[in-house]
């Protein structure tokens, strides 16, 4: 035994990784990245109504919920210490048209629960998106004339809209429909509005992805799509444009960046994080959370494992934060400990 541990020793040259990971109390002394409450946004889904809390069958565990419910979601959220919700509508499809003029109307569904959530619990972010897929009768995330989502109108109506959502209460836009200019031209909008203190979290590289499924079920766009999205989102194979489009964004004055969907590019997150060192989050999205549920249910992963382990693989990969449907499961997790 002796010579084979100086065998060792001498091919280790002493060195031994174990020695770290001996005890409990060693591990927690080195241990490099910590998920806390503080990096958790909860996204939720809002339908008009009133008392009504509706089952989302691919995201067991995810309702959606008229505002009243919306404000109790809040309150839980508050009180577990969730620093943000970031609130998505599915409004009436008779409201749902060609060019998503829903978005500008003020006391739309999102708007209202932005100023019921503000006026019931002010302490807790409110995060909207002015993407045009919950509004149009086409599912796209801009206007669709004849075959083709024009760019500049739909930038030009999603800076309406961000005004709208910072006048009912919005902390932070987060404007999703990857269409060129957005940023500047978000900005430019709310500080002409009076709203400099509003940021924009951009949804810098948002990729063309199979992962959306369970959200678009969520929000009623899912049959209503004509074709599909790859004239607007990024490439899954492109990292380097993805890269680039970000920095066009960082240059608009983008507060904060995201990276959507979240598992899949987790090398995306460490390459915005060392390239702009801005706040950078990622997107655990609907696919994503619906594989983690389904394989648990099956038995055949831990999905508490699983859930806290991915949302540490995003802190590793450089995230300030995660948006996350598991965010009330983990704060509870987390306030245990």
């Amino acid at each position: 035994m002796e010579n084979k541990t100086h065998l060792v020793d001498e091919i280790t040259g002493h060195r031994r990784m174990r020695r770290n990971r001996k005890a409990d109390w060693t591990r927690r002394l080195v241990q490099e990245n910590r998920l806390t409450v503080d990096d958790l946004i909860w996204p939720i889904f809002i339908i008009p109504g009133t008392g009504i809390l509706e089952p989302i069958p691919a995201m067991p565990g995810v309702n959606r919920m008229t505002v009243d419910k919306a404000v109790e979601a809040a309150k839980e959220a508050a009180d577990l210490g969730i620093p943000a919700l970031a609130t998505f509508p599915n409004i009436e499809m008779e409201l749902r048209d060609e060019t998503g003029s829903n978005s500008l109307e003020k006391n739309n569904l999102i708007n209202l629960a932005s100023a019921a959530i503000k006026k019931a619990v002010p302490n807790i972010g409110v995060i909207t998106d002015v993407a045009l897929d919950p509004f149009t009768s086409h599912g796209h995330d801009g206007i669709l004339r004849g075959n083709e989502i024009v760019n500049d109108e739909t930038v030009e109506q999603v800076a309406r809209a961000a005004v709208y959502q910072a006048d009912a209460g919005a902390d932070i836009i987060a404007p999703s429909e990857m269409m060129d200019g957005r940023i500047g031209a978000i900005r430019q909008a709310l500080d002409a509005a009076g709203h400099q203190g509003v940021g924009i979290m951009s949804y810098a590289t948002k990729f063309s992805s199979g992962f959306y499924g369970p959200y678009r079920e969520a929000i009623s766009t899912g049959g209503l799509l004509k074709g599909d999205k790859k004239t607007y989102y990024i490439d899954p194979a492109n990292g380097t444009e993805a890269v680039r489009d970000a920095a066009l964004d960082v240059e608009e004055g983008a507060d904060m960046l995201m990276v959507k969907p979240g598992l899949p590019y987790l090398d995306i997150c460490w390459r915005l994080k060392e390239a702009f060192g801005l706040p950078t989050f990622a997107y655990q999205v609907s696919g994503e959370y619906a594989m983690i549920k389904a394989a648990a249910a099956n038995g055949w992963i831990d999905g508490d494992k699983v859930m806290l382990e991915t949302l540490l693989a995003f802190k590793r990969a450089g995230c300030d934060g995660i948006l996350t449907y598991f965010a009330v499961e983990v704060a509870r997790q987390l306030a245990k400990k």
